[in-house]
């Protein structure tokens, strides 16, 4: 099924013999990184096999928040926040943000006491998060007649809209120097004494001395090829997007059986929460044991199944040439297929709290695979066994809203600047060097 339609944006068709910084993967990630190393005159190439944002990064829920992060994410998602008050003016292009305030609606006492004990840890970060009553509640979802015990809400936090902010930010890292090349896949690279020296692509080679790996769910495949052990693996949701409609709620919210987001068109984003599937892959087994204390923590939340992804990846087993075509060719964008009975069942309980939306309808429905680890804590870090290469991936649904802040940090190490945050929990060796591995409680 077609995914999300994004605003147009213009790219180079070719690429130049050699870079200071080559990016793989042009999604949030790779485009805001971009940005930041253009804006320091790094002369810097990106390359996207597909279309910029063609994958999750068009096809999330549109949320930018810091409200029910890790505990190790927040200081990240907050300064991503205060990028998002000015990229619009930096990139000279709009990207739909908005500070419209998310709530984490409470509907049992257990809720509550989950929220209360996030709130423990996130006011040491002077996060804005507050619980509200029932009254309130009702209040800040315009034209619900349903009444909850209360929701954990954060007026800082906000939304945009994902497929217009790939297109402005890409747009705007051109405009500061970038040079980005789409449908441009990437083989591997070549190493010189140990360190990156070349970048091997379907358009030719570049020499450059440092590559950002910012695949999103690719990361994994071509980690192997470079004898990364990367744990991650994909889990799909669906999203539903109705037409316009007067008279619903701003902002947006969840709750156990739907969660919401008011789109600048004027009509609303609508997905399930507990409605993700994890398609049944090779790396399932490899990662089995990294993934265990997740499994057990989500229960129901993610259920495991076969797809297509499953037999497609069966033949991405075995290492390709760099003089031939591989998975990142044969499989330019991932565009699973969507999961419509949770969306429009996620939307019929919409519907039953807010009268407005049964004036509106479905117009689009759509699936994403989401790259996540074992502790759902992104990984942004030198690779230490290959010289030159950063990883930034496994972002694991938190991708959209944190994007600007990790292009950021991306940026930083690459140039040796103070970074934005520590970098320190995001290193990718907390999954080998013997540290225990953290899931955070749910909220």
């Amino acid at each position: 099924m077609p995914g999300p339609v994004l605003d147009p944006v213009i790219t180079e068709n070719s690429l130049p013999p050699k870079a200071d910084v080559v990016i793989i993967g042009g999604g949030i990630i790779g485009v805001s990184t971009a940005l930041f190393l253009a804006e320091r005159g790094i002369q810097v190439v990106l390359c996207e096999k597909g279309a910029l944002g063609g994958e999750q990064s068009s096809r999330n829920w549109g949320w930018v928040r810091v409200m029910g992060r890790d505990r190790r994410e927040i200081p990240l998602a907050m300064a991503a926040l205060k990028i998002w008050d000015t990229l619009d003016a930096r990139v000279g292009g709009e990207t739909g943000f908005r500070r419209s305030g998310i709530l984490y609606i409470s509907e049992s006492e257990q809720d509550i006491a989950n929220r209360d004990a996030w709130l423990t840890h996130a006011r040491q970060h002077g996060v804005d998060s507050r619980q509200i009553g029932a009254d309130e509640t009702q209040s800040r979802m315009s034209g619900a007649i349903t009444r909850y015990k209360g929701a954990l809400f954060t007026p800082s936090d906000g939304r945009a809209e994902p497929q217009k902010a790939v297109p402005a930010i890409a747009a705007g890292a051109r405009r500061a120097g970038a040079h980005i090349v789409t449908g441009c896949a990437v083989r591997g690279v070549e190493r010189s004494a140990g360190r990156i020296s070349a970048f091997i692509t379907e358009k030719g080679r570049i020499e450059t001395t440092t590559v950002v790996l910012a695949g999103g769910s690719w990361s994994r495949l071509f980690c192997k090829g470079l004898g990364i052990r990367l744990p991650q693996l994909k889990v799909r949701n669906t999203v539903l997007r109705t037409a316009a409609v007067a008279g619903g709620p701003e902002g947006a919210a969840a709750t156990a059986t739907y969660a919401y987001r008011k789109r600048l068109d004027g009509g609303y984003t609508i997905a399930d929460g507990s409605a993700n599937l994890h398609p049944i892959v090779p790396d399932s087994f490899t990662f089995f044991r990294d993934f265990q204390p997740a499994r057990k923590a989500e229960g129901e939340a993610v259920q495991v199944g076969l797809s297509a992804q499953s037999w497609r990846e069966l033949f991405e087993i075995a290492p390709v040439p760099l003089d031939r075509p591989g998975a990142f060719e044969r499989h330019r964008v991932l565009d699973p297929r969507p999961d419509s009975r949770s969306a429009l069942r996620a939307f019929a309980e919409a519907r039953k709290v807010f009268p407005a939306l049964r004036q509106t309808a479905p117009l689009q429905i759509w699936g994403g695979l989401i790259d996540v680890t074992p502790d759902a804590v992104p990984v942004i870090s030198h690779a230490e066994n290959v010289p030159g290469l950063i990883i930034a991936t496994g972002f694991s649904g938190h991708g959209f809203g944190i994007g600007p802040g990790a292009g950021h940090l991306v940026a930083d190490l690459v140039t040796g600047a103070q970074p934005i945050v520590d970098p320190s929990n995001f290193r990718l060796s907390r999954f080998s060097d013997g540290t225990p591995i953290e899931i955070a409680p749910p909220v």
